[in-house]
């Protein structure tokens, strides 16, 4: 029996475990890359393992999303990250060189590599047949540290692509389609796998969109081939060393397959307020839009920004349009000003951003109240944006160039002719925004700096045999990692420091949480499914750690954040008949009893006090997460792994 390609990358770096679906794998880590909103934590994790030099192939590390300097805050802790990858042999992407996924593809991505970042859309990198993840911060740390990255051993989802896309037709037409198959929580404990003739179609900028948004699935990852594209697209970026080819084998065997046939594809949007609230373009009809958003790390490619600056050529943004891009690298920002489509977007009106995230992690750009906003981006949760009450539809770079200059939502179909973009057999290369670190030799002469923001991680505790605590809160399904830590221009700066952070953890659901946490001292959580979606972000499992959470009580949960919330000490269980849920109101006393015993079992027994119900409960743990709750938390497991 042949083996799909994951099955493939996954074996050759197979340290730990068995390769059977829902098994437990331990894997070697080539690369890593961090970003500044989750990077911070990652680097003091890093120096708490008191680590000399990372020991993986290679390790970036990117600012991106912190980059709007309004107080000391975000400055000190790049200073900080800066400081570190000199010391312990991290390359360092400074702010203005480009979002991490972007510039990772372009510089950094090698076909058959394994690759985990404290960033969800890390399978960006699936674009060029890498096995990319999303980790928390702390699992990214262990890698740079030396250590195995553990997942579940996926199941493995083929999509069959047949055809090819029409004109005005985009790779993120593609991603919401299979969203729309698929939903939100489809792709959990899977690989989606690109296969197909309809592959050899797609550029690599085209396979990236789609296997960023693979995210948004809640799939471990999503990779497409290594085949003669990939080869063209690293030659063109001076790298064709890296060149691998790589394909699953004919007789491989899935758990499921899907058919997509791109030639009956039409411009998609995904709908207020979830990406998998998809419907076609020409079905939603021309609503008035305020404001247009292009860039993020799923759109922001110079294929993108080609392809935009042809549409608005010569035309001039409504008036009631705000329009802003945000080219994803310097190489990108570079190469459309030698061309002259920078002139043709500055010259329709667009206000042009830094390479960065920006709007897409809700860093300025927030539309009006009660605005419409047509983002080329991943996320549209509701109040991602900044703004609590807009209306957010993630859209292609056409349909938002399209609707840009008519005022509403548009059918990009409707301009007519298709757009005629020549990309250039060679990119500009210009590497000197990124810094290599210091040698062993003088890496010992190097300080690492700290600011005032910046804040020890939190404190763990030790297991106890049982926990009597109350329902602090109840929340709904598809909570997002938003919902738990918001992200913002207001909140961001101060993701290094728990103790401030702490005030805003699920303020748009109970703004009395933390209060109440502080009040009672330790509590549960009760949520519903798909809870922790979105973002790796780690401080929604750290801060609920700081507040005195001790366990969280689900119908089901979100890959990353489970991982993360084990990483944090925090127990992740569910209801062993999701119908219990409704058994227990927000402000129940609880008890989890014989703690110790049941996770030995994977059963526990919660009981309700205020009602008397006693409510039985799954806690499937491996040996090597059960160890990491006895002691404590990731890093304190760690530490006595030495």
């Amino acid at each position: 029996m042949g083996q799909t390609l994951s099955q493939k990358i996954i074996e050759k770096h197979l340290v730990c475990g068995e390769m059977i679906p829902g098994n437990e794998i331990g894997i070697r880590i080539d690369q890593t890359l961090t970003q500044d909103a989750t990077g911070t934590m990652a680097y003091l994790e890093l120096e708490a393992m008191e680590i000399d030099r990372v020991k993986t192939e290679l390790s970036v590390a990117y600012i991106d999303h912190n980059t709007l300097q309004t107080g000391f805050e975000n400055a000190d802790d790049h200073r900080f990250i800066q400081s570190v990858c000199k010391k312990r042999g991290v390359r360092f992407s400074r702010p203005g060189n480009g979002i991490c996924h972007q510039v990772h593809l372009e510089r950094f991505g090698v076909p058959g590599k394994t690759l985990i970042g404290s960033d969800s859309h890390t399978p960006t990198g699936g674009g060029i047949g890498m096995l990319a993840m999303g980790a928390g911060g702390l699992d990214v740390a262990v890698a740079m540290g030396g250590g195995e990255y553990y997942i579940t051993m996926p199941k493995m989802v083929k999509i069959n692509l047949t055809g090819a896309l029409s004109p005005y037709v985009a790779a993120k037409d593609v991603i919401l389609e299979v969203l729309r198959i698929m939903s939100v929580k489809g792709g959990v404990g899977k690989i989606i796998e690109y296969q197909g003739p309809g592959v050899k179609t797609l550029s690599v900028p085209e396979r990236a969109t789609i296997t960023n948004m693979g995210a948004e699935l809640g799939a471990t990852t999503s990779i497409f081939p290594s085949d003669e594209v990939t080869k063209a697209f690293l030659e063109a970026q001076g790298r064709g060393s890296d060149y691998t080819e790589l394909s699953a084998d004919e007789d491989a065997v899935y758990d499921e397959t899907i058919e997509i046939d791109l030639s009956a594809l039409e411009p998609m949007a995904a709908m207020p307020h979830m990406p998998d609230n998809v419907r076609k373009v020409s079905e939603i009809g021309q609503i008035k839009v305020d404001q247009v958003c292009i860039g993020s790390c799923t759109n922001s490619s110079l294929s993108d920004m080609l392809k935009v600056a042809a549409i608005l050529k010569g035309k001039k943004v409504a008036p009631n349009v705000s329009l802003s891009i945000a080219p994803g690298s310097k190489q990108v920002l570079s190469m459309l000003a030698t061309c002259g489509a920078l002139t043709d977007i500055i010259d329709a009106g667009a206000r042009v951003l830094e390479s960065a995230c920006g709007p897409c992690i809700g860093m300025g750009q927030s539309p009006n109240s009660a605005g419409i906003s047509l983002r080329t981006f991943n996320r549209n949760f509701e109040g991602r944006s900044g703004t609590a009450d807009a209306g957010i539809y993630l859209v292609s770079p056409e349909t938002a160039a399209a609707s840009a200059i008519a005022g509403v939502l548009t059918d990009p179909r409707t301009l007519g002719a298709p757009l005629n973009i020549v990309m250039p057999s060679a990119f500009t290369i210009n590497d000197n925004m990124i810094e290599l670190p210091a040698s062993p030799e003088e890496a010992a002469s190097v300080e690492v700096i700290y600011g005032p923001n910046i804040k020890p991680f939190p404190e763990s505790n030790q297991l106890t045999s049982e926990i009597a605590a109350p329902a602090i809160l109840k929340v709904g399904d598809n909570i997002t990692t938003d919902h738990i830590m918001p992200a913002g221009a207001k909140i961001l700066p101060y993701r290094s420091n728990i103790p401030y952070l702490s005030q805003f953890c699920f303020k748009q659901c109970d703004e009395h949480f933390a209060e109440n946490c502080k009040a009672a001292g330790k509590g549960f959580i009760i949520g519903g499914a798909n809870y922790g979606q979105g973002s790796s972000r780690e401080h929604a499992a750290l801060v609920p750690l700081y507040l005195g959470i001790k366990a969280v009580i689900t119908k089901s949960f979100a890959r990353i954040h489970a991982a993360n919330l084990i990483n944090a000490g925090i127990m992740p269980l569910t209801f062993k008949d999701p119908a219990d849920y409704d058994k227990i109101s927000q402000g129940d006393s609880l008890v989890l009893k014989d703690v110790f015993a049941s996770l030995d079992s994977g059963e526990f027994t919660l009981v309700d006090e205020t009602t008397g119900a006693e409510i039985p409960l799954c806690g499937i743990f491996t040996d090597r997460q059960k160890e990491i709750l006895k002691a404590g938390d990731l890093l304190q497991y760690t530490k006595g792994q030495k």
